[in-house]
């Protein structure tokens, strides 16, 4: 018998598409592993951007050892989870895989996000925040998809 389906990708009021309990989650559950090719950043930036109109939207997502995973090759629905300032998931780095965590219990229907924690290296002005703007309209959202510096 085939697993039953615990998340779907459908539109997403946030941005884009998103990702969705099909089956209630609880708190600690691995939901699903961010799947694709792992590449150096050389060969991500040679690569970028993945859509010449959208270039700060790509599927990128950055490994410990300096290399990074890309998404949009052999990857999976992990790639549609968007970014939230208060998430319901996070994402935990174990050995060359990546999986994603229920932070809390999310029940049938709720989006499931992550802080993407974005790092970039250049000066954070307004306009580097505003083309990482996020949107995803929590209490404490911090209006941008990018870590806070240190």
């Amino acid at each position: 018998m085939a697993a039953k389906r615990r998340i779907e990708v459908r539109k997403s009021g946030v941005h884009g598409k998103g990702v969705y309990a099909l089956k209630r989650l609880k708190k600690g559950d691995r939901v699903i592993e961010y799947k694709g090719e792992i590449i150096s950043w050389r060969e991500a930036l040679r690569r970028h951007p993945h859509d010449p109109a959208h270039p700060t939207h790509t599927f990128y997502f950055s490994l410990e050892d300096g290399r990074c995973i890309d998404g949009k090759v052999d990857g999976n629905n992990a790639r549609w989870i968007n970014h939230a300032c208060s998430p319901n998931c996070e994402a935990r780095e174990e050995g060359e895989h990546v999986y994603i965590y229920a932070l809390r219990n999310i029940d049938v229907g709720e989006e499931l996000f992550y802080d993407y924690g974005l790092v970039i290296d250049a000066r954070y002005t307004a306009k580097l925040k505003r083309e990482y703007a996020c949107h995803c309209g929590t209490e404490a959202c911090r209006g941008t998809l990018l870590a806070p510096k240190r």
